[in-house]
């Protein structure tokens, strides 16, 4: 099953409010770059990913949850943020009813996150490529 029928079907599901705030979300993230790819994840949750999770959206009663997997690593110049601030490593965005998206400062946040986790591969990847060493042989 392609992972956007279940997100598509959550967000038809969401009669109220949240369905157009994820839906919104959704189209905002993915205008953010091309080669963001969908995934359905935890037993229900769209989760954005481009080189690793970027972030997770969650309907919830009176709202939808935006969490990024490294957005306590990421610039914030938009001020986004505002759950989840005490945190190592997730932040969060709660989306309510009447709350705006601004859709300039939700991609570029996508866009950061992104580029984070190119940088965290390519660390992983000049970790896993050490010089070989050669060792001298004594009788």
């Amino acid at each position: 099953m392609n992972p956007s029928e279940p997100i598509d079907r959550l967000i038809a599901g969401l009669t109220d409010c949240r369905g157009k705030l994820l839906a919104s979300i959704r189209t905002t993230i993915l205008e953010a770059d091309r080669e963001i790819i969908e995934e359905w994840k935890w037993m229900g949750s769209p989760v954005w990913s481009r080189d690793g999770i970027i972030a997770v959206g969650n309907a919830h009663k009176d709202k939808v949850k935006l969490t990024f997997s490294h957005g306590a690593s990421l610039p914030d110049p938009g001020r986004l943020f505002n759950a989840g601030l005490t945190g190592n490593a997730w932040r969060a965005i709660d989306f309510f009813e009447d709350d705006p998206i601004n859709e300039r400062a939700l991609k570029n946040l996508s866009r950061a996150a992104v580029e984070y986790n190119r940088i965290q591969l390519k660390s992983k990847a000049t970790a896993g490529a050490r010089p070989k060493v050669h060792k001298s042989k004594t009788r």
